[in-house]
């Protein structure tokens, strides 16, 4: 038997550019031999696609997409993840399923049973957990249809679940598992899939092919590495990330293993592929072609731009340097150096004269008062309202700069440099910001050393550095992963050896802040715990204020 694999694309929503997708590795799969072609799960319509399944039409139309697929069927069998409708008045109106489809007909369909509910999933929202279990026969063989969470309670030692599907299955003395998933990227995530699927295959003693979904819907990023292993733990195969790919594979030669052809990739370079994935589908699938940003000479907009122009091509970004009367002639020669570089258009627009027109209407109000964050906070709006004209007028998309360290603390402005459409960097605190520069240095300098080796200031006063402000990143960095990836409380991080007074501060800041993110961009999730729909945290909460 030959099982083929497809690692794509999808497009939330777009059945007909999913079906078409879809159709062409199914003519992939029969050129190949294959008996059996697999997509991922809720292939039909796009992964996560939220609230659009609560359209009747957006069921129907997915249901039209099962039937196109249907009639490919006649020498092929086809897995596929869609959602089906709930027959009983019971429960939610719908399943997340995997089809099985052959000779024209749907031949079986196995419900998901484990819907996550936590972080960025939200599928009980939606979903009716599936009660009854299963294996499909097919020439000989014996098949364990999954659905994706439907493998991480090995054993039914996972305390969210109270039930073990592939424990069910087994009861049918499957031959082989198939898994459709959609497993979003986090630069933890794969090393976590594949222990996860490993220890499937050593409890079942059977081979195991997964199939993930690749590309970026909004701010989720999926890595594609579907894998293939054989019943002796070993990687038989796994597929690139952040690319689609085919192929097929020989049952029995999978069966035999003896291959470990698992990738080894950096953290850095994951969380660098990722970005420039991310940006690429945001601007195609939304039909975006440019993007622009602010370029001030400073690491996060330099990282920003060399991911931009790495994903949309030089001649779809441009940037703004806005000097102030602040701003160091160090920094506007990084940013143009940097701009050259990248072979990006630039524009030059200083802000001093737009910034005295501000002062000289508010100065009758202002009178007697010092300078404080109010007059830095006019220059960041100054320089926002530059950037939304130039997206206005040429229909360049506005890149959001902030890192995430500056984004838990709420060292940005709204309306100013807090403004854009999507936050690239705003899962990445300032230590790996610095961390994927000398990255993107490695084979030649691209970003100017300076901009590196410079401490970092968002020179909206003379003389300013983060530092007057914020801690070192280095202690700021680890302090925030802690609170928010760790989920840790004050004493627990205090224990850990930091400074109370210090902590209190931070956390503070952090809770404090909420109202800021709750008003920025979507944000490149490639962390296990990012800002946006995966933290859900009260605005007006007490807690630690």
């Amino acid at each position: 038997m030959k099982i083929s694999i497809a690692q794509i694309n999808y497009h939330i929503g777009n059945f007909e550019g999913n079906f078409n997708h879809m159709k062409e590795a199914v003519e992939q799969a029969k050129e190949a031999g294959a008996d059996i072609v697999c997509f991922s799960e809720l292939a039909t319509c796009g992964y996560p696609p939220r609230d659009f399944l609560e359209f009747e039409d957006f069921i129907r139309l997915s249901e039209e997409t099962i039937a196109k697929l249907t009639a490919l069927t006649d020498d092929i069998a086809i897995v596929v993840g869609a959602p089906t409708r709930n027959p009983v008045p019971e429960g939610k109106d719908l399943y997340n399923s995997a089809y099985f489809l052959y000779e024209n007909e749907i031949k079986y369909i196995q419900h998901k049973a484990l819907l996550p509910t936590y972080d960025i999933f939200d599928e009980y929202r939606y979903f009716e957990p599936a009660s009854a279990f299963g294996v499909v026969e097919f020439k000989g063989k014996k098949i364990a249809l999954t659905v994706c969470e439907d493998i991480w309670n090995i054993a039914n030692e996972n305390p969210l679940y109270t039930i073990s599907p592939l424990d069910e299955m087994s009861k049918y003395n499957p031959d082989f598992i198939i898994n459709t998933s959609a497993s979003p990227f986090s630069y933890k995530q794969a090393d976590e899939r594949k222990n996860i699927i490993r220890a499937n295959v050593a409890r079942y003693n059977i081979p195991m092919f997964y199939i993930n979904h690749v590309g970026a819907q909004t701010e989720i990023i999926f890595d594609g590495g579907s894998v293939v292993i054989s019943p002796d733990g070993k990687i038989y195969e796994e597929l690139p990330y952040f690319k689609e790919a085919f192929k097929t594979y020989d049952l029995d030669q999978v069966m035999q293993g003896g291959k470990n052809n698992e990738q080894s990739v950096s953290k850095i370079e994951k969380i660098h592929d990722a970005l420039v994935l991310g940006i690429k589908d945001y601007f195609g699938k939304l039909g975006f072609r440019k993007a622009i940003l602010g370029l001030s000479g400073g690491i996060d907009s330099a990282v920003t731009a060399v991911l931009a122009q790495r994903a949309l091509g030089s001649e779809n970004v441009r940037v703004l340097l806005m000097p102030s009367q602040f701003s160091s002639d160090h920094s506007v020669n990084d940013a143009r150096q940097l701009a050259e570089n990248l072979g990006i258009q630039y524009d030059i627009v200083e802000i001093k004269d737009l910034y005295s027109a501000f002062m000289q209407k508010l100065d009758p109000m202002f009178a007697g008062l010092d300078f404080n964050v109010t007059e830095e906070n006019i220059q960041a709006r100054s320089r926002g309202v530059l950037l939304m004209a130039m997206s206005n007028k040429f229909g360049n998309i506005l890149l959001n700069t902030s890192n995430k360290s500056e984004m838990a603390v709420g060292y940005g402005t709204l309306y100013g440099d807090l403004a854009g459409g999507i936050s690239v960097i705003g899962d990445i605190y300032k230590m790996e910001v610095y961390a994927l520069a000398e990255f993107m240095n490695k084979e030649g300098v691209v970003i100017p050393t300076n901009t590196i080796t410079k401490p970092p200031s968002a020179e909206l006063r003379p003389d300013q550095k983060d530092s007057d402000s914020l801690p070192d990143y280095e202690i700021l960095d680890t302090i925030l992963y802690q609170y928010i990836e760790q989920r840790k409380g004050p004493k627990e991080i205090i224990e850990m050896g930091y400074d109370a007074a210090l902590v209190a501060r931070i956390l503070r800041l952090v809770n404090i802040s909420e109202f800021k993110r709750y008003q920025t961009a979507p944000v490149l999730r490639v962390s296990t715990k990012a800002f946006g729909v995966g933290r859900r945290m009260p605005i007006v909460g007490k807690y630690l204020n």
